[in-house]
């Protein structure tokens, strides 16, 4: 096992790059990216980093010729050989060739495109824009790389013995969870924290804890490298990604209302069984579902990303119940700001009446809350997204307005072609 403290203490990034390969970033990127590559490949998306934690001034933090750096390095890398085999021989979800021939002999050539950064007010801004499935390979390794170099910022005023301590406390309060969730009869859960990470170190030590600890309760990683590496399941489906761009594609109202069903029709044409996932919330789950064509209560399940968690099961349960479905035999994973505490209260009120899963992220991969003065290491909310297409603005409203992007005028037009009422707010921790 690696020893995480030597590693930091004596850093040099040339030899330990934050991001080290194009597939150092989540299952669910890769498998929208040929959906993209399929159905939207000419589109010209851009893609900015949003620091939605404002009092963490990144651009005060992090040295700006070192993450300059770290950005041209992830320029540098392309697909392997052994990387290029795992893609296309490995089963993914029970299905061998989930990556088409044209999909990986494009991966292979793909470099990412050139990146657009600025200082303001304290922030970074980093912008990228290319076409849609170039660009979109960015969001994952941006955030890890500012993340990381967020906590390299606070560690490199720490000395050998006081970084040993540091992680030790971590390690220690993970495995403390970890013993938490061995309690929960029938659970399964994932690592989702790939994009707010600690560092790679960290997230594959985690992993690695999870492994051991939780056995077969624990379901794989989203993280596409570590799962190469420790022969886990590459685990994720889609993202608010998808519906955002289509949805700034449309050319009207009624094409507007109809985008976020597009998008899951052509996901429907690619992929069955546990990739059939409904991620409702982009512009409201409750309209969405009202809306919904009746092919979807078919699917295997949902992801509740935003809002409150149990409110959107329940949103879920009665729609199913409504079309004649058995909620008993569809998945609910519970992905959103999750850690022990609302686990165990999510399994003991969802278990039996769905299929329960967890997709675990920030507090898994990045909780140093507490360990360090002045709470310098508190994991924060730090997003990288798709802002435009086509020159249009794309809008995000989230089951919870805090969560909400995009122009005000643009919010207002989308609130009423979604006939998006009155929301409860909720804070945004990560």
């Amino acid at each position: 096992m690696v020893d995480i403290a030597t590693r930091v203490h004596n850093h040099k990034w040339k030899i330990d790059p934050i991001v080290r390969s194009l597939i150092d970033t989540d299952f669910y990127k890769l498998l929208m990216c040929q959906s993209v590559f399929r159905n939207k490949p000419d589109a010209t998306v851009t893609f900015s980093l949003i620091n939605r934690t404002q009092s963490v001034r990144l651009a005060d933090l992090v040295d700006e010729g070192e993450l300059r750096e770290q950005l041209d390095h992830i320029r540098t890398l392309s697909l392997s050989r052994g990387e290029s085999t795992w893609l296309r021989g490995n089963t993914f979800y029970g299905k061998r060739q989930m990556f088409s021939p044209d999909f990986i002999e494009w991966f292979e050539q793909l470099r990412l495109p050139p990146y657009h950064l600025e200082k303001r007010d304290g922030q970074y801004e980093l912008t990228f824009e290319g076409k849609w499935p170039e660009v979109m390979m960015w969001e994952i390794p941006a955030l890890a790389v500012l993340m990381e170099l967020r906590g390299r910022a606070v560690l490199g005023h720490m000395g050998k013995f006081e970084i040993q301590v540091l992680y030790a406390r971590a390690m220690t309060k993970l495995w403390e969870k970890i013993e938490r969730l061995r309690n929960i009869d029938g659970l399964r859960i994932a690592d989702f924290g790939t994009r707010r990470r600690h560092s790679f170190l960290w997230q594959d030590w985690c992993v690695q804890a999870m492994q051991e600890g939780l056995g077969e309760a624990f379901a794989g990683t989203s993280n596409c490298l570590i799962a190469k590496r420790s022969e886990v399941e590459a685990i994720g489906t889609n993202a608010h990604e998808l519906p955002m761009v289509y949805s700034a594609l449309a050319e009207s109202d009624a094409e507007l209302a109809q985008a976020p069903y597009q998008v899951l029709a052509d996901w429907h044409e690619e992929h069955d069984g546990n990739l059939r996932i409904i991620l409702p919330d982009t512009y409201g789950t409750k309209g969405f579902l009202a809306r919904a064509p009746e092919w979807l209560a078919k699917w295997t399940g949902i992801r509740i990303d935003s809002g409150d968690p149990a409110t959107g099961a329940e949103t879920a349960i009665k729609w199913w119940q409504e079309r004649g479905e058995d909620p008993r035999q569809k998945l609910v994973i519970f992905s959103d700001g999750l850690d022990v505490d609302n686990i165990e209260q999510l399994h003991k009120q969802f278990a039996g009446r769905v299929k329960v899963s967890f997709g675990w992220g920030t507090m898994l991969t990045n909780d140093f809350r507490g360990l360090v003065a002045e709470d310098a290491l508190a994991p924060f909310s730090l997003v990288c997204k798709a802002i435009s297409a086509n020159g249009r603005p794309t809008v995000k409203l989230s089951d919870n307005p805090n969560k909400a992007m995009g122009p005000a005028d643009e919010i207002a037009r989308y609130k009423r072609v979604f006939d998006v009422g009155a929301q409860k707010a909720q804070d945004v921790i990560v």
